[in-house]
């Protein structure tokens, strides 16, 4: 079973030639560059990550990409691009977004009260136009309030590729207070054209190993998307547990996962989403 963590963010050192943007810090005080994680990834048994840039990084994806490029077999990345000023660069970057070597499509953060706003009024309606027209998948990071802007793009661009990370959940809260708004992913899952990810569940309770407080969350996620529209994942440097124990927690201790359920959730669901073709195929992100 080829498994494959959906979002994993590593970054390098705050340098005066690359400083971290101003009023980020990062979630552990030692970087975390890609041999480490794969370090990590080959005690879990997991084959592949798709790496996404820190916000400290800002929209910079030099250091995801070059790790990208050095370890093709492993590393993908879903990259940022500027939202802040749409213009023709954008357009033009978009249409050629995934002829960078590793590049496989964009992961954009809305979760800050003024993208609701931007979202609603469709000052980036160039980026879902652009993006399904150019192919190229986004995931996109929000709250579960804004869910409503989500499902109203996704039914208006039936061809863009959308994946909702974290399944919205708030980042700072835990347990019935991350999930009492939970219901409100689930109404995506009509749209065909929405995935979500299943993770960083860990960071989302209190509970400890195998976190059965978000297991009945799961089977409703299951229930509604389906195993090959849901996407396991780790998050990497906000888990509380040990990177096989994220990977156990699903393979080992969700009951009613198939065989072939585990094998669509825990890798071959997001590869397939992405286009980034399976051990046999070439194995390499084109």
């Amino acid at each position: 079973m080829l498994i494959a963590d959906s979002q994993v963010h590593i970054w390098g050192a705050d340098r005066p030639e690359r400083p971290w943007l101003k009023g980020h810090t990062p979630r552990r005080p030692v970087p975390l560059g890609p041999e480490e994680l794969l370090r990590e990834m080959d005690a879990a048994g997991v084959e592949r990550a798709v790496l996404v840039p820190p916000r400290l990084d800002g929209d910079r994806n030099d250091f995801v990409l070059e790790s990208a490029q050095k370890y093709p077999q492993r590393f993908a990345v879903m990259g940022r691009i500027p939202l802040q000023a749409p213009g023709g660069r954008e357009r033009n970057l978009l249409r050629t977004w995934r002829q960078q070597p590793g590049m496989l499509g964009i992961r954009s953060s809305f979760a800050a009260p003024h993208w609701a706003d931007a979202l609603d009024q469709g000052h980036l309606d160039w980026l879902w136009r652009e993006a399904e027209d150019a192919g190229v998948p986004v995931m996109v990071l929000i709250t579960q309030d804004i869910v409503r802007l989500i499902d109203r793009i996704a039914g208006r661009h039936p061809g863009l590729k959308l994946a909702i990370c974290h399944l919205a959940l708030p980042t700072d809260r835990q347990d019935e207070e991350a999930f009492c708004d939970f219901d409100k992913v689930l109404m995506l899952a009509p749209r065909r054209n929405v995935v979500v990810k299943a993770s960083a569940l860990p960071a989302y309770t209190t509970d400890g190993y195998p976190f059965r407080a978000v297991h009945s969350y799961l089977r409703r996620v299951y229930d509604a998307f389906g195993p090959r529209r849901m996407f396991w994942g780790t998050d990497f440097s906000r888990l509380k547990c040990s990177y096989r124990e994220a990977v156990t927690m699903f393979i080992e201790e969700i009951p009613w996962f198939t065989s072939e359920d585990k094998e669509w959730i825990m890798g071959r669901g997001l590869c397939e989403w992405l286009g980034w073709d399976l051990p046999g195929a070439g194995g390499q992100p084109q």
